[in-house]
């Protein structure tokens, strides 16, 4: 029997050669440099934000190369795959703009020219290449049991030795094809292993674009290629399709750097160029003192679901991330505040080589909080309406019956030169301005109390609003002029109008303007940090405040 005709009875009805599919899948017309790489998760969960991080990475180098990123099933494992896993996966990531050249768009849809992205359904590519081993005495079937795999590892723990099949522990290695026809004749299931060409006594080198060069031991592991149900182990798929799908950059996390070696062999078995890799830190976090790595059980920011609940724009984490991507990309947008991410030129000498990657929430609020600042009022209703169209009813209500008045809102202190801040993401939205709305203030300003700091007695401070709105409040006024009529209520009442002269003789007045102008704020919003007062009140007008005082 020739090695071909013991190919097809180990692996038979594969309907084209490797040498077929070969044609099938031609080189990419991309201009020179140009990065090819891709997403390829299991459907056995959801994505996390360290997925989300090597997203970012994959696509802005792809990007900036005029490259491909595209998306790629890795489902082989059927017995973890969860139900509609794919689906679980793209509604994870659609909300972060992360934007695939080409790959899987659902269970059954693909764009792009070198599919099927989903590897159940290339089971028949996985044969025909595993056929290629066969035939050149690179690969056999081995037998073992399940009973008989334990008691290897039991042996192998007790003698203190690696865990794997190898020398002597993969006994059905050298089999003849007589007796291995015989046996599957007979009834017994197998699998197709690799005859590993590697001493674990020699080492192999490879250049990480990361973490630089790297040496580990060689694989002598047998590994499993094409398991008895037909479909291939992940590190036999992965190579075939990154060879045929001409992948030039593999981007993931560190905990795949110890696969390298396995890897890189099964690339050169089969006669492939090897990709690039490039492997990530993890994503840690300070607590408490302690530097841990970011965890889904621990930490809520770990989930992806935690940034569209919480209103946090897709925009400001995207500018997170590049700052995590290159150590210098926060310097370079301190230089250009409105600079886009594809602007800059990111470098992966640049990326962290560290055993981990600090994720830092504070100070991705701080680049939300800056981004929101840089907005339009128009813009800032859009987006806090969609994110209380999905997760705040009552506040989608109110945006929705008062527009034009909510972006006059949104607008206090927007147009200047330093914006005010208030808004970390857009569920602080209603928080900030609950009080601006009539219906909101009515049902929450019990809740919220009054606290009018130094000034506590009450019939002076119905003295101060009503003296106030009587007789110094114009809905008409310029805002020096507004500023000069509280101060005349300050001189009338026994406030000092001017800071300087209170700092100077504190005993002569009952307090200063600031006491009286937080009066005047917590009357009108129960609250004594608001944006601009003047601003507020011209924007609830002289009979609705007068309804607020008339409240206290």
């Amino acid at each position: 029997m020739t090695n071909k005709e013991y190919a097809d009875f180990l692996l038979p009805n594969v309907k084209h050669t490797w040498e077929e599919y070969e044609a099938m899948y031609p080189e990419r017309n991309l201009p020179e440099g140009a990065i090819v790489t891709r997403y390829a998760p299991s459907p056995t969960g959801l994505p996390h934000m360290g997925n989300l991080f090597q997203n970012f990475m994959s696509m802005v180098f792809a990007n900036q190369t005029n490259g491909v990123f595209f998306l790629r099933i890795e489902d082989t494992d059927t017995s973890r795959t969860v139900e509609n896993g794919i689906e679980k996966i793209l509604d994870a990531i659609r909300p972060f703009g992360i934007n695939f050249t080409e790959g899987a768009i659902s269970e059954t849809e693909y764009k792009g020219e070198y599919g099927p992205y989903i590897q159940t359904q290339r089971e028949d590519i996985y044969k025909a290449y595993a056929k290629k081993l066969i035939e050149e005495e690179k690969a056999y079937a081995s037998f073992l049991s399940k009973e008989e795999l334990e008691e290897i590892r039991l042996k192998q723990s007790a003698n203190k030795e690696r865990l794997g099949i190898y020398g002597r522990y993969a006994k059905d290695r050298n089999l003849s094809k007589e007796e291995t026809i015989e046996r599957i004749n007979n009834g017994e299931s197998y699998i197709i292993r690799i005859k590993s060409p590697g001493s674990f006594f020699n080492k192999v080198r490879f250049n990480d674009l990361i973490k630089g060069t790297i040496e580990m031991p060689e694989n002598d592991i047998d590994e499993v290629i094409i398991k008895s149900d037909g479909l291939p182990t992940y590190h036999f798929a992965h190579v075939i399709d990154d060879h045929l799908m001409k992948t030039t950059h593999v981007i993931r996390g560190d905990e795949w750097v110890s696969s390298v070696p396995k890897h890189l062999q099964l690339f050169e078995m089969l006669g492939f160029e090897p990709v690039k890799y490039a492997h990530l830190a993890p994503l840690t976090k300070n607590d408490n003192g302690t530097v841990r790595k970011l965890s889904k059980r621990l930490d809520p920011e770990a989930t992806l679901a935690f940034y569209p609940e919480n209103g946090i724009p897709t925009e400001a984490i995207m500018l997170y991330l590049a700052t995590i991507t290159n150590s210098n990309f926060e310097g370079w947008l301190d230089q250009n505040p409105n600079g886009k991410i594809s602007d800059f030129k990111f470098d992966f000498k640049k990326c962290s080589s560290s055993a981990g990657t600090l994720y830092d929430l504070p100070k991705l609020y701080n680049i939300s909080k800056n981004y929101i600042s840089r907005l339009t009022k128009d813009e800032v209703y859009d987006a806090a309406l969609d994110y209380a169209k999905n997760y705040d009813e009552e506040l989608k209500d109110i945006l929705e019956k008062y527009p034009d008045y909510s972006k006059e809102i949104f607008n206090i202190e927007r147009e200047q030169k330093k914006p005010r801040k208030d808004y970390e993401k857009y569920s602080d939205v209603k928080g900030q301005i609950w009080y601006m709305y009539d219906e909101l203030f009515e049902k929450y300003r019990d809740d919220a109390g009054y606290d009018f700091g130094s000034i506590t007695d009450k019939d002076e401070i119905r003295n101060i609003i009503n003296t106030y709105i009587d007789k110094y409040y114009n809905d008409n006024d310029d805002k020096e002029t507004w500023f000069s009529n509280i101060q005349k209520l300050c001189d009338e009442l026994g406030y000092a109008s001017n800071m300087k002269d209170y700092k100077e003789n504190p005993d002569n007045y009952k307090g200063n303007v600031a006491d009286v102008s937080t009066v005047i704020r917590v009357s009108l919003t129960t609250r004594s940090m608001t944006p601009d007062l003047y601003e507020l009140l011209k924007l609830i007008g002289k009979e609705k405040i007068k309804e607020r005082f008339n409240l206290i």
